[in-house]
């Protein structure tokens, strides 16, 4: 499964890029709000440091407009992949941009029908946001679960982008589904590597270790 970063914070994403980790950018405007940093500007750094897909979303909600932002932002690197809304001119303007040639992630997806429909428009994501999903009563990972099984019976290329991640279980869950790609805050993904026996063997080592009163340098 790949990972992509959901942030627009620098510092964070030149920190996971040099752990490997991380397989692209997911941003959005709140987090280019929460940036506080310039649109263009940011996402062409952002592009800078990960070879993967950066994530730039517009900002329209008609289609003839969206091809216009969609346009300005596809120029600022070859990396970038256009984020539309699940919507009928989000859809559009999906295929019209991926038969272009153009990577494209739609998003805001909360039914296995609108990410079928997201396929069929040509999507290179699909961007289900479980955490949003729970939050509202419903079971986010049963919705990985049906757009695995929709994608799989008709071998649609279109990648499971499993968005609105809260926490580890939601990333090993979508592991276990079969997701291809989960996009998690950095607090998140650092936290993966977290675990209490992993913490205490560390610290048993060093104590004998100490002991010996050797020295590998």
């Amino acid at each position: 499964m790949k990972f992509f970063a959901d942030t627009a914070d620098i510092a964070d994403i030149r920190e996971l890029a040099e752990t490997g980790l991380i397989d692209g950018v997911t941003t959005n405007p709140s987090l280019i709000h929460k940036s506080g940093r310039d649109f263009i500007e940011v996402t062409k750094e952002i592009c800078g440091i990960v070879d993967g897909p950066v994530s730039a979303e517009v900002v329209a909600l008609d289609h003839e407009t969206m091809m216009k932002e969609a346009e300005k932002l596809r120029k600022i690197a070859d990396n970038v992949c256009i984020k539309v809304p699940l919507t009928l001119d989000g859809l559009k303007t999906c295929r019209a941009l991926t038969d272009d040639g153009t990577m494209v992630n739609v998003t805001l997806c909360f039914s296995a029908n609108q990410a079928l429909l997201a396929a069929k428009a040509g999507a290179t994501f699909i961007s289900p946001f479980v955490g949003r999903h729970d939050d509202n009563g419903f079971d986010g990972m049963q919705l990985i679960e049906d757009i695995r099984l929709i994608y799989d019976n008709y071998a649609f290329e279109t990648e499971i982008l499993v968005a609105s991640v809260r926490h580890a279980t939601h990333v090993l869950q979508a592991a276990k589904i079969g997701a291809d790609v989960m996009t998690a805050p950095p607090k998140v993904i650092r936290g993966l590597v977290n675990h209490v026996l992993t913490d205490k063997g560390i610290g048993g080592f060093l104590k004998d270790w100490q002991s010996t009163g050797q020295s590998i340098l």
